[in-house]
């Protein structure tokens, strides 16, 4: 499979696949990487697309950045990955992991179709369940600005007033999401309120887990993709 490695305004991006004008954006979730893309890839490609994958900042090639995965970072350099694909391409839709698409909603207005693995849909609900399971109150956080805690979060009271400051677009378009039933971040009752609004296919693994990893899930993730694409 042809794929090419190269720079978007100083972001690194590989694009797998021939000649398109059709492309998927791929985002990975959190300690994911560009290259991740070309599971992906290898389903998308034949059915006549090209995959255009890019690392997220603190990510991949850009692990060594500090204090650059937030919002008010990460969504203005994909609307410049947006206004990138959208020059080269007349079709433009998004497969994304985690907080990969959920960066994805508050970034982008519209897209042609949406593929949405474990997507964090409601990040305010998930900043304020992981204060609770921390035992921190909002007042707290306020005061201090960052509590960090024993699984591995740091609570930061920026990074909840950006998201009660700054919503998710709604979009019309075609939305495909694959849920695992042992999702611990997105609950099910959260994640069939988006799917209603919102009008989405929703399929449930409900042997999954919010990184879908073994062979099974990444069997069930492939036979999705391929079904969905």
């Amino acid at each position: 499979m042809k794929q090419e490695f190269f720079k978007i305004n100083a972001i690194p991006a590989v694009l797998y696949g021939q000649d398109s004008r059709q492309v998927y954006l791929f985002l990975h979730g959190k300690c994911g990487r560009k290259e991740e893309a070309e599971a992906f890839a290898k389903i998308a490609c034949p059915k006549g697309y090209q995959v255009l994958s890019i690392d997220l900042p603190q990510h991949g090639a850009r692990e060594e950045m500090q204090d650059a995965f937030y919002p008010w970072v990460v969504v203005p350099e994909l609307q410049t990955v947006m206004r990138y694909a959208q020059k080269r391409w007349s079709s433009v839709s998004i497969r994304a992991n985690s907080i990969g698409a959920y960066f994805a909603m508050l970034a982008f207005e519209e897209v042609e179709k949406a593929l949405f693995v474990s997507p964090v849909v409601d990040m305010q609900k998930l900043i304020l369940d992981m204060m609770l399971w921390a035992g921190v109150k909002e007042y707290q956080l306020q005061e201090k600005g960052e509590i960090p805690t024993k699984f591995g979060e740091t609570l930061s009271w920026q990074y909840l007033t950006y998201v009660r400051q700054h919503g998710i677009h709604d979009w019309n378009c075609p939305i495909c999401i694959l849920y695992a039933g042992r999702d611990n971040l997105t609950s099910r009752e959260t994640i069939h309120g988006f799917s209603q609004k919102h009008n989405v296919a929703l399929t449930v693994l409900e042997e999954g887990e919010h990184w879908f990893h073994t062979p099974e899930q990444l069997a069930a993730l492939a036979a999705w993709e391929e079904g969905s694409i």
